[in-house]
């Protein structure tokens, strides 16, 4: 955990796990194809027509890159709910460009029928509001996510 949070027990996190599958699987393919490109360099004294071994430095570094998003997908969080409210962080810069939603903004919360998109309304008449993917979050978390909201939103009330 890091050292500036306080109590972190008191506060759930759902990360873009859900959209670091694809790159996951990316990384597994290029790391496929440079190791095909290698293995096949054993074979260029009988066929001198084989690519050059040095062919399988371009997806071997596009598997790499693809691990290093991968992971901070993984590990970065999308959404975090503390005793304040929720923190919603960007793709790009989230240090710069993370929103804090306090609790008492949220008058209710609606999920569309696929949930695909969490809808938190600042009043009763839902007017205004904050849009938020629920993509990013993978599928089984998506769950926990709503439970908690609800659970909050309960406590406290509108």
């Amino acid at each position: 955990m890091a050292a500036g949070i306080q109590s972190p027990e008191k506060e759930l996190r759902f990360t873009r796990s859900g959209q670091a599958v694809v790159f996951w699987l990316a990384a597994a393919v290029f790391a496929a194809v440079a190791l095909t490109l290698a293995a096949t360099s054993i074979y260029r004294a009988i066929n001198p027509q084989l690519p050059h071994p040095a062919w399988a430095l371009l997806p071997l570094l596009a598997s790499l890159a693809a691990a290093r998003l991968a992971i901070r997908l993984t590990r970065r969080a999308y959404l975090i709910l503390t005793p304040l409210g929720i923190e919603i962080f960007p793709f790009f810069r989230p240090a710069d460009g993370m929103r804090l939603v306090a609790w008492p903004e949220v008058h209710s919360v609606e999920v569309d029928a696929g949930r695909g998109m969490l809808t938190l309304h600042h009043d009763a008449a839902k007017t205004s509001g904050i849009h938020l993917s629920l993509r990013p979050i993978r599928a089984d978390r998506r769950d926990l996510l709503l439970k908690a909201l609800d659970g909050r939103l309960e406590h406290t009330g509108p």
